[in-house]
């Protein structure tokens, strides 16, 4: 499949713990929260790129099978108008304390009522937090 040339390819995570909460970063400079993760490198897997960006952004280091793909999913940039990040999103359930790091400003736990009250990048907003609420409902007894 062939991308537009506005596209930056990503690697996300969709972090969330035992008590339904989800992990959202907001980078330095910018108002929109989004799930930690970045650019993926020229020759580099997604899950490469997950996990050196997870260390780098929140100090999280990633264990064999921890992370399970989701699929790959498209949105306009929060941050980049006029591009679209087409982004691998996997899920991570962990119940880590964030520290924020690298370019990230502010990292922290959200249940997602409050999430969807903050202001969320496109991705987070139309297509990751149905998705959190539908892992969330199968995670319940």
């Amino acid at each position: 499949m062939r991308e537009p040339a506005a596209t930056i390819r990503i690697a996300a995570a969709l972090i969330d713990d035992h008590r339904g909460r989800l992990l959202l970063v907001r980078k330095t400079g910018t108002a929109s929260f989004m799930q930690p993760g970045g650019k993926i490198e020229p020759g580099e897997k997604p899950l490469r790129a997950l996990a050196r960006e997870l260390r780098e952004e929140i100090g999280l280091t990633l264990g064999t099978g921890q992370a399970r793909h989701l699929g790959c999913f498209s949105a306009p940039a929060a941050n980049e108008p006029g591009w679209t990040v087409t982004a691998e999103l996997f899920h991570i359930r962990t119940s880590g304390i964030p520290a924020a790091g690298g370019e990230i400003a502010e990292a922290g736990w959200f249940d997602l009522n409050t999430a969807a009250r903050l202001v969320l990048a496109p991705l987070t907003r139309d297509q990751v937090l149905p998705l959190a609420a539908a892992l969330s409902a199968l995670a319940r007894p």
